[in-house]
């Protein structure tokens, strides 16, 4: 065995001879590169001895001069030592990273739950609270393609995935914190080896700043892969909304491979390399400092994103996409308080926890912000032929859509909302008809009731700017047929709302189509009546033919005027446009057959009766089927002819 002082020199000889800044062959070569391991082994051992050497100086009572001399000499050696084995473990860290691949850990469902979702969430117009959205979206909402809209009317998101439950599910995809190996364990043994001494030697804090460099490149080349970009919160919010839903959808999904797998396995490789070997000056334990070097730069880029969305100005349109992030990020919370548990960290647990509950306040204020837009949507421009109107389908769409998000609004809204006979103090808003409803419904529910009443009444005031009082019924039968049908089409909807209201509804748009029929058919059937075509005399023989003819010119004039008015209207709804039809033949053919069999010899036994009589009974049943599709009844002529 080799004296201390012979143990020493070697020692010293060993490290000097991997001296980068004075050996060539140093430079060009590493220690720890695998190739020889034995010498790997000999030059720990030899910066062991030159540590412990000097701890027996520091500590040595006698021959004080020799141990300055040796404290001099290993001082000297170690921070050769340090400078060498802070290559070495920079070199290992770039060396023998595992590459990632992100994109095998993503969840292509996870974002937006389902494809059909993200179509209907797509679907809903952008609503501008400054009331003037529709001026700019009617044109575009008309002309939105019906078959479309229709596909999107009946199935819900929950139904599609099994139930309302999927909704919650759907964020589960990686349901758990997923630590994955990013170094090979023989050169995590090598890291580990190395910190030990170099925290030893007091150079923790050269050791995590090399540790946190490299980690932290590796995990920015991991997120620009996952497309979570360097954005300030100013630049978040400069952003225009459709850019950011396409942002928040890419986030949700990176968000829980950050947070899952690259954020907890960058703490377990920490652990792995320095937990046990120390503290810093706080009283820190080293792999809690090294974990925040590595990872406090990008989880501040990932939870700013969230940050600026929670903060951002309120509008209906992006209720949607915050829910979504509030699920995900609400989802993602136990995982947060797993993974940032350290005290160091506490900080992004809190904006963790604070943006969910900013989120949930959002949601809140959108939720009101987008009753008081639609009761105050200004447009006053009827839609012509009466058909739906794109306020109606926008509010309808809306809300099917807020039912589908059940589960997570139920929890956030929490109260109802506050009515009376009028929403504001405008004294040109209409008056809002809140029906009785059942105790028992959530307060969710109760918005969602409110919203449509608020939509109807401001129906009410759209139909009076029509002058044809029958058009005016028709528009309303229309809007709340489609009212009616959108919350059959959703079990999540209707379950909400309540069959006692949806049989108000029902009932409503039957009035309106009641109203209709008396508007436009009571003064046509008029004509068609025997009162007024009988003079004194025998019966028999006591008809005013004169009478007669004004009475089948009256009744020509009237039918022609409606038909070529009507056929141009439009029931966009095919069964509802048929039962209209239907219930319009069974009172106008009966009554013309009657008539025209009681008259119509008087009528032919005179001069030109074809000016009289211009419509056969099979004339007016093929001309009642042009009613209600919307062009005009000379193209429905020309169709006919031509078949």
């Amino acid at each position: 065995m080799e004296p201390p002082e012979e143990e020493l020199a070697a020692a010293e000889k060993l490290i000097m001879r991997w001296d980068s800044t004075a050996s060539e062959e140093a430079r060009d070569r590493m220690i720890f590169d695998g190739g020889d391991r034995e010498e790997a082994e000999r030059y720990l051992r030899a910066v062991d001895e030159i540590q412990r050497s000097m701890e027996s100086a520091a500590v040595s009572d006698a021959a004080a001069a020799d141990a300055d001399s040796t404290k001099v000499n290993g001082t000297s050696a170690i921070q050769i030592a340090m400078a060498r084995l802070e290559d070495e473990f920079r070199n290992i860290l770039i060396n023998q990273t595992n590459l990632i691949e992100t994109e095998s850990l993503v969840d292509p469902n996870s974002s937006i739950n389902s494809s059909s979702h993200h179509s209907r969430t797509s679907s809903v117009e952008e609503f501008n609270v400054d009331q003037e959205f529709l001026k700019d979206k009617v044109e575009d909402q008309n002309n939105e393609d019906q078959s479309r809209e229709d596909a999107t009317e009946t199935p819900s998101r929950g139904s599609s995935g099994g139930g309302s439950c999927s909704r919650s599910s759907a964020f589960r995809s990686m349901t758990s914190i997923r630590e994955i190996e990013l170094i090979p364990a023989d050169a995590v043994h090598d890291l580990r080896s190395i910190a030990e001494r170099m925290i030893s030697a007091e150079y923790l804090r050269e050791c995590v700043q090399v540790y946190g460099s490299v980690r932290k490149s590796s995990i920015d080349s991991s997120f620009r892969r996952l497309g979570v970009e360097k954005l300030s919160i100013g630049d978040i919010q400069r952003l225009d909304w459709e850019a950011l839903e396409t942002k928040i959808r890419r986030w949700i999904r990176a968000a829980k491979v950050c947070v899952r797998v690259l954020f907890s396995s960058e703490k377990l490789l920490c652990e792995q390399i320095f937990e046990g070997l120390g503290k810093d000056s706080n009283g820190n334990n080293a792999e809690d400092v090294c974990f925040m070097e590595t990872v406090k730069g990008p989880a501040i880029q990932l939870f700013n994103f969230a940050e600026a969305i929670s903060i951002s100005r309120r509008s209906p349109e992006k209720l949607f996409k915050i829910l979504d992030l509030h699920d995900a990020l609400l989802d993602l919370l136990p995982d947060v308080e797993t993974v940032f548990e350290s005290n160091l960290a506490e900080s992004f647990r809190v904006q963790a926890a604070e943006i969910q509950t900013r989120l949930a306040e959002a949601v809140r204020g959108i939720l009101s912000e987008f009753e008081s837009a639609v009761q105050r949507e200004p447009s006053k421009v009827p839609v012509p032929g009466g058909t739906i109107h794109p306020l109606t389908r926008y509010v309808m769409n809306y809300i099917s859509l807020i039912s589908d998000y059940k589960q997570t609004l139920v929890e956030l809204i929490v109260s109802k909302p506050s009515m009376g006979s009028r929403y504001s103090n405008d004294p040109a808003a209409p008056e809002i008809e809140f029906p009785e409803i059942e105790n028992n419904l959530s307060p969710l529910a109760v918005h969602l009731i409110w919203i449509i009443a608020i939509l109807l009444a401001n129906l009410d005031g759209k139909s009076k700017h029509y002058k044809d009082a029958s058009l005016t019924h028709l528009f309303i039968m229309n809007n709340v047929h489609y009212i009616v049908q959108k919350i059959k089409g959703s079990p999540e909807l209707r379950e909400m709302i309540g069959d006692d209201y949806l049989k108000r509804l029902t009932g409503k748009f039957r009035h309106a189509a009641t109203n209709y029929q008396r508007a436009t058919w009571v003064r046509v059937l008029y004509c068609l009546r025997d009162e007024g075509l009988h003079v004194s005399g025998s019966f028999s023989s006591g008809v005013s033919k004169t009478a007669l003819r004004e009475r089948f010119k009256t009744f020509n004039s009237m039918f022609e005027d409606v038909h070529r008015t009507q056929a141009s209207w439009l029931i966009p709804d095919p069964q509802l446009r048929e039962e209209l039809r239907i219930s319009i033949a069974e009172k106008l053919i009966p009554a013309y057959r009657s008539f025209l069999g009681r008259f119509r010899g008087h009528i032919e036994s005179g001069r030109h009766p074809e000016m009289y009589i211009k419509y056969s009974v099979e004339d007016l049943e093929a001309a009642v089927l042009d009613f209600f599709e919307g062009y005009p009844a000379s193209l429905h002529m020309r169709r006919r002819s031509q078949g």
